[in-house]
């Protein structure tokens, strides 16, 4: 597994992305997320949680004002507006990490750029509101594009895909060709398989074994396995080792970044599947096995050589047994 290296350019800088495996902290400024809703909805809470996860070594800080869980509703522009805006101001300027907004919603992106959002990180792939790729690239802000299959109402109600993985690479090899024709650069493009976003228990475990498909379209590709319900544990501390060995099954299948609620477990885990990872990439391809030796024609005449022990020239022979 070999884990291409890419600039991504947002806003503010450019990143380095495949020497090592970035840390996306999550941020909920929800009442109804399915992680830790509402613990972080007071602006003052929320930015001391996004300063502690830059300490505990966050490469980046995502805010979602709206939840995604399974069976949530969509809530309205100023809803949404109303939860993140407090959130963003109290963030601005006052960490050295950059800031993603989860959103799918054009004038939401908008507003977030303008308090310094450096990445828009859309749950819906463009399928909710395709004009949002051009208020993107009007931005120059990062965009992440996440697969996601039907809604959140419908999830429960979805048969499984034939092919998950193919549907994947196509579904998101079309909205990518689609941010392009808006105006975003590919170089401002990540993309996220979607994992829990609609794929059955059993796909999601599937998604993050042929993860290295992905590598096909050329992009950096961000995961997010944590704290999710295939993972099938819901209390601690399970569901942290859980995550755990989901984070790390990424990192070692070519994720770039990984999206996590628990920064300092999870960038231990990290730590280590990067390591694992530079020694695979170091390893030679074995070199294949020399032809095996063909046996002698036989002389003239179809009498094979006398084999030791058979008891006969054609070999076929059982060996003779002497009483004592």
């Amino acid at each position: 597994m070999i884990r291409r290296h890419h600039e991504w350019k947002i806003r503010s800088r450019t990143l380095l992305l495949g020497e090592r495996t970035l840390v996306m902290g999550v941020l909920n400024v929800t009442p109804d997320s399915f992680s830790d809703g509402g613990k972080y909805s007071d602006p003052d809470r929320a930015f001391a949680r996004a300063v502690e996860m830059e300490e505990q070594g966050a490469d980046i800080i995502d805010v979602g004002a709206e939840s995604t869980r399974p069976g949530s509703s969509r809530i309205s522009e100023a809803e949404e507006l109303r939860r993140l805006v407090p959130v963003l101001k109290r963030l601005r300027g006052n960490l050295s990490i950059p800031v993603s907004v989860d959103t799918y919603k054009t004038v939401v992106a908008e507003k977030a750029m303008e308090l310094e959002a450096d990445i828009i990180n859309d749950p819906s792939a463009l399928t909710f509101d395709p004009q949002l790729a051009r208020t993107v690239a009007q931005g120059d802000a990062g965009l992440i594009l996440n697969h996601m299959r039907g809604t959140p109402e419908t999830w429960a109600k979805l048969p499984p895909l034939k092919d998950v993985m193919g549907a994947i690479f196509s579904d998101l090899d079309a909205c990518v060709h689609r941010a392009v024709r808006s105006g975003v650069e590919r170089t401002r493009i990540v993309i996220d398989p979607g994992i829990g976003f609609g794929k059955r228990k059993e796909q999601n475990a599937e998604i993050l074994a042929r993860l290295p498909e992905l590598a096909r379209m050329e992009l950096p590709i961000l995961t997010g396995p944590s704290r999710k319900s295939f993972l099938g544990h819901t209390t601690e501390p399970e569901l942290s080792y859980a995550s755990a060995a989901a984070v790390t099954a990424a990192v070692l299948g070519g994720a770039h970044m990984v999206r996590v609620h628990d920064v300092k477990e999870m960038r231990a885990a990290v730590q280590v599947a990067d390591a694992i990872l530079q020694i695979l990439q170091q390893e030679p391809e074995p070199e294949p096995a020399p032809p095996r030796a063909s046996a002698p024609p036989p002389p003239p005449g179809g009498r094979g050589p006398l084999r030791r022990g058979t008891g006969g020239p054609g070999g076929n022979a059982p060996p003779r047994r002497f009483r004592p």
